[in-house]
């Protein structure tokens, strides 16, 4: 039997996932949310996105950690993203057209990347850009190790003196509650949203969708009527294929 789906070795950075053959093959980086970079999560996305013809690399970018722990989202170095973004659109397999797809912190990261890069003029931005239940501001740091659900007896709110986010080598510019900035952005844009997320509230994307619209920006939105944060099969299933339909348009050919 013939594998449809191949792992390959993206050097000093980790596994990519796609099709047989030598390519090449359009490309997304997959971006985790707090469950962190060990749960597996964004390595599901990447074989689903791999399984309909895409090279996909899901990009581990939580500190610490291990399949026990999410580990933290504390001051991680959006340079880094920007360096990983390069080494994928140079793998040898890689069309060269490379897109960013992120959910939830990861939709955060991705939106959040993508302004500063298209702010500061920083070239290899990405192609195309989806998020799925995205912040409309940068959020404060996350530690997997004291995380309680709220009415737990350990519970804490988050401490907006810690940032979750560095660019440049400084995180004083990226204080929580910030607006990103994402209009910047003139790529092709997808937003998705479930309406009764419990997370991320959808007022979040829709103040996104807005400010977009305000900027004389055209993303493709997305609502789910009903959905919480994890999506239902239905609904998944609906997104998937808004999901792949937006990654062949843009790039693909």
């Amino acid at each position: 039997m013939t594998l449809n789906i191949v792992r390959r070795l993206l050097p000093d950075w980790g596994t990519t996932y796609g099709p047989p053959g030598e390519g090449p093959f359009p490309t997304v980086m997959v971006l985790h949310g707090s469950e962190g970079a060990w749960s597996g999560w964004s390595h599901r996305n990447a074989v689903l996105l791999a399984a309909h013809g895409f090279l996909a690399f899901p990009f581990g970018y939580s500190q610490g950690g291990n399949v026990w722990n999410a580990g933290s989202i504390h001051e991680v170095s959006l340079d880094r993203s920007v360096a990983a973004l390069e080494a994928l659109r140079g793998f040898a397999v890689s069309s060269g057209r490379v897109g960013l797809y992120g959910v939830s912190r990861g939709a955060e990261h991705a939106l959040l990347l993508t302004s500063l890069m298209a702010r500061d003029g920083v070239s290899g931005i990405a192609d195309a850009v989806a998020a799925h239940s995205p912040p409309d501001c940068i959020c404060g740091a996350f530690d997997g190790r004291t995380f309680r659900d709220v009415g737990d007896p350990g519970w804490q709110a988050w401490d907006g003196a810690n940032r979750a986010w560095n660019w440049r080598g400084a995180s004083e510019a990226l204080l929580p509650t910030q607006p990103i900035e994402i209009e910047r952005y003139a790529g092709p844009l997808l937003l998705s949203h479930g309406t009764a997320d419990r997370v991320w509230s959808v007022a979040m994307t829709r103040r996104l969708e807005a400010r977009l619209q305000a900027h004389v920006r055209s993303p493709e939105v997305y609502y789910y009527e009903g959905e919480d944060h994890v999506l239902s099969s239905e609904a998944e299933n609906t997104h998937h294929t808004q999901l792949l339909d937006f990654f062949a348009r843009h790039l693909v050919g």
